[in-house]
């Protein structure tokens, strides 16, 4: 199969988009990047706070440098297809062509134009290296950007194994770009990997010699929150006494729900949590407080929704059941649901009250009118806490015009998990990805802790006769914690 031609020149698309001011570092970063020859400087990591604007960032930046002719086509690629279909509607609000791998033998899209990018998934990337390595020869080059999209995906994760060889076909196809730009919101993992062409430095910690992973920019959650370009987040963690042992066996023994300490036993608080038993229960009443402020917010908001996250599929169909018998409309989706996908697209222009779901409304999933988030599962990493708690911080331009800054904030509501409140403290500060050094792999320092200290917010507990709530009153960090 003969590979396309892509010389046809194109007319710069006018478009009303305004940059934010990190969008316009970055492409004054990528316009430094672009004068020099110097090979390390070929890669760009990017770290963005959820809701930044990562996706039109990248394409803003290629736009301008499309103009300017110093790039002609980009290649994204993308973890999800429903975040590829993202891209080519971002791109579409600029002008810009961009089409889903594969595209048309002659080269050509609907319009008879060349596109000026394509948009692939990682795991099709993979399974078509070969095609893709021929077919796109004339791509590559002094004029291409390629852009890894959630280049956090791009290393060794327990529950996602292809992330590797995924991270070796991204540098395969794109090794002779003009400039490599990867994406992240996310840089916590669970691996001890570094990001696929990431930038390391060497660093002490402890006495110990570490790596950290260093961003060529970063964009912290706190700093968006100040320039109003996402909302602030308020925290509910609901207390209480967690029993263990059976029903009517004497001295059965209870733990604090916020203040265990041992590991065994505050995994197991958390599994009983929210267990769904009765209108006393832990869980039932972090739903029903959830509720409330839903309640409240849609007198203002009138089309504001909330998210549970759930354990599992039974549990998730036990929550939508309680919600459903209080009045609420609820669409739930899982991955194991034909329909899925295109239910999450209904749902953020949709009626109803509530999404519930398990694995499927993470990174990627853009839907503002999200305001309140239930945090219902016994998932308790930092990334994924992040992810599923930072659905609710978007804005919409026309919510952002009605809104003074810093804008008016979404709820979390959630079990007193330690693990929980200890990520809610910290989750719009970028703490720093630390490897291992290869000399001392068996004294790893813990990635959600490498920052040094525990930064604090303060928590005050309110007595309101159904338990304790523990609520972190503010998203503002303390002035000796602010840059």
């Amino acid at each position: 199969m003969a590979a396309p031609s892509f010389d046809l020149p194109r007319a710069a698309a006018p478009s009303s988009l305004r940059p934010r001011r990190w969008q316009q570092q970055l492409i004054q970063l990528l316009r430094r990047r672009l004068l020099t020859t110097a090979e390390r400087e070929q890669d760009v990591l990017v770290f963005a706070g959820p809701g930044a604007g990562k996706t039109l960032g990248a394409l803003l930046a290629f736009r301008t440098f499309q103009q300017e002719r110093q790039l002609e086509r980009c290649l994204v690629f993308c973890h999800r297809t429903s975040i590829l279909h993202q891209w080519l509607s971002a791109a579409e609000r600029l002008g810009l062509n961009l089409q889903e791998w594969p595209w048309p033998a002659d080269g050509e899209g609907p319009d008879g134009k060349p596109p000026d990018g394509l948009v692939l998934t990682y795991q099709g990337a993979r399974r078509q290296l070969g095609h893709l390595s021929e077919t796109l020869g004339p791509w590559m080059g002094s004029s291409c950007l390629a852009i890894a999209d959630e280049a956090h995906h791009l290393g060794v994760d327990p529950d996602e194994p292809d992330g590797l060889a995924w991270g070796q076909t991204f540098l395969d196809l794109t090794g002779r770009s003009r400039l490599r730009l990867g994406l992240t919101g996310t840089p916590f993992r669970a691996d001890n990997l570094a990001f696929c062409a990431a930038r390391r430095v060497r660093s002490v910690q402890g006495g110990m010699p570490v790596e950290l992973i260093s961003p060529d920019l970063c964009v912290e959650p706190r700093e968006l929150i100040a320039a109003g370009d996402v909302r602030p987040l308020e925290f509910h963690f609901q207390d209480g006494w967690v029993e263990h042992g059976r029903e009517g066996v004497p001295d059965r023994d209870v733990s604090p729900l916020s203040g265990e300490r041992r590991e065994s036993w505050r995994a197991r608080n958390l599994r009983r949590a929210i267990r769904l038993a009765d209108s006393s229960c832990i869980g039932q009443q972090v739903l029903l407080r959830a509720q409330r402020k839903l309640e409240q917010i849609r007198r203002c908001h009138p089309q504001a929704a909330g998210l549970v996250i759930a354990r599992d599929i039974a549990h998730a169909e036990a929550i939508t059941q309680i919600l459903e018998d209080d009045g609420n409309r609820v669409d739930l989706v899982h991955s194991q649901e034909r329909e899925a996908s295109d239910r999450l697209r209904l749902f953020q222009t949709g009626q109803a009250d509530w999404l519930v779901s398990i694995d499927m409304c993470a990174e990627g999933f853009d839907a503002p009118r999200l305001r309140v988030v239930a945090y219902l599962t016994t998932v308790v990493t930092r990334s994924r806490f992040v992810q599923g708690i930072t659905r609710a911080v978007r804005m919409t331009a026309d919510l952002a015009a009605a809104e003074p800054i810093p804008r008016h904030p979404s709820y979390v509501y959630a079990p007193a998990d330690p693990l929980l409140m200890g990520y809610a403290r910290t989750w719009s500060v970028a703490e720093p990805y630390v490897l291992r050094h290869p000399a001392n792999e068996g004294d790893a320092a813990d990635s959600s802790t490498a920052s040094g200290a525990t930064l604090q917010l303060p928590l005050e507990a309110v007595e309101d006769g159904a338990g304790e709530v523990i609520r972190l009153k503010t998203p503002q960090l303390p002035t000796f914690l602010q840059r």
